[in-house]
This record gives structure tokens, sequence and C-alpha cells, in this order.
């Protein structure tokens, strides 16, 4: 049953932000509940319906595309009605909302998620000791298994930060193979992490290579949350001086048998 939460969207600061579905094997003519989670090692607090925050918010499945509709100041943000025959991907993008950390902490987030050469630029502009001040943009993705795979979820969207899959990880694989895409282009070097629903402990990690690439060997099936983060200068107008792009995606994993 729906309820309203207090958790503003700008409580949600330098943390992960994923999709969590009702289910992520829906049959064919059921409601489908699509809630949005912040947090840390894949433990979250809801994120209810605010309409401000929200750029892009839709599923795409048997083919065609809709708007997830919902309720305001509402968790879950949205429901749907699920296809169920070939791979469904509910995807959101957010609007920018504006942080402060204190420079000790920011640098402390920055190491944490891998951006080192963000430290280095701030080291060598004499910024260390400053506030880091950050407008940040979530991109987020869940991929919902039907009876057949589809090429909707390796298509990349027209997202500022994406994950893009090799292949439909809903189907049975022991690696999960993608690409990470700045603005459309590959991005090389950044970080990108594996946390397992049931062991967030185990995480994963790799760096992009040249084309964008990654691949992660997964131990276990089970739910997946795949994520990156990738910080820019911010314009000189902004009120800001990093953007932060989080990209995430997150998948039930099948068991492989042998």
């Amino acid at each position: 049953m729906a309820a309203a939460v207090v958790l503003a969207a700008g409580d949600a600061q330098a943390h992960d932000f994923w999709i969590e579905p009702s289910t992520f094997h829906p049959v064919a003519g059921t409601s489908v509940a699509v809630g949005l989670r912040v947090g840390q090692n894949f433990v979250g607090d809801p994120v209810p319906r605010f309409s401000s925050s929200i750029e892009q918010f839709f599923v795409r499945q048997g083919g065609g595309e809709q708007q997830i509709n919902g309720m305001e100041n509402i968790d879950p943000a949205g429901w749907f009605r699920a296809d169920g025959q070939s791979t469904a991907v509910i995807a959101y993008r957010s609007s920018g909302s504006f942080t402060e950390l204190p420079a000790e902490k920011f640098e402390d987030y920055l190491r944490q998620e891998g951006l080192d050469r963000i430290i280095d630029m701030r080291a060598a502009r004499g910024e260390r000791a400053k506030l880091g001040r950050e407008r940040f943009y979530r991109f987020a993705k869940a991929l919902l298994a039907g009876k057949t795979p589809s090429a909707a979820a390796t298509q990349p969207l027209k997202f500022g930060y994406d994950i893009i899959p090799d292949s439909d990880p809903t189907v049975p694989s022991a690696a999960f193979r993608g690409r990470v895409l700045h603005a459309g282009k590959p991005l090389a070097g950044t970080l990108v992490m594996a946390v397992p629903h049931n062991d967030p402990s185990a995480r994963l990690t790799a760096r992009s290579d040249s084309r964008g690439g990654f691949s992660f060997i997964l131990p276990r099936a089970g739910v997946w949350l795949i994520k990156s983060v990738h910080m820019v200068r911010a314009s000189f107008f902004s009120d800001a001086d990093w953007e932060s792009l989080w990209a995430s995606l997150v998948f039930e994993a099948p068991e492989v048998r042998p």
C-alpha cells in the first residue's frame, strides 16, 4: 500500500540512488510498483515522487515506451502495467540538486567513489580546504525479466551518464559485460562497482577501458546493482564548483546451470 514519506529530494545527497521494483519477474497484465531508493551498501530509504525533480521516468517494453505515473509525495514513485513478454527497461533521470559538504567529508566521498582525479584537481588549484559545492544528477535503470530477452536492455538512452550491458543480463550468464557512456561517448578509466543485494560487502570493482568497457564475473545469482559516478568541473555560471553524474543499473541475475 502506498505511504507518504518524509525524505525530501534534497536529502538524497552524495549517496547511491537506484530503482527498486516490486518484482523483477512481472506476469503479463500485472501492476508493477516502482520505488526509488537512496542509501549506501544497497540499503536505502524511500524517495517519494517529486515531479519537480523528475526529468524522465518511463518504461520501455513490447517495442514501445510509456511514462510512469504516480501520486505526488508518495512512495512508490509510480506504477505501470507489465507486458511480461520481453525484458522491460525502467528508466529515471533527475534534474540537478545542489549539495555542499565540508572539505574533509567531500574528499572522503571522492575517494570512496574512485574520483581521485578530482582530489588531484582540487589540490592543483589549492582548493583542498574549500567546501565541496556540487550539483548532482541521477540516471537510474532497472531491468525486469520477461519470457524472452530484449534488445532494449542493451540500447543506450539519451542520458548524461549511462551504464549499458553488452547483452541482456536477465539471461543466465556468469559474466556481466558492459560499457559506460558520458554524453553519449565512451568514458575510459572510470570506476564501476557491482554490489549484490544479499551481501553488499562482497562488491566487485573494475575500471572502464578505452571503449568504456568493463566486465565482472558474478559469483552468485540474485539482485545486483551496477553503479558508477562521474564528476566534471561545473560551468562558470553554475552555483556549484562540480557536477556529479550518478548512474545505476539494477537487475536480477538468474542462476547459471552447468
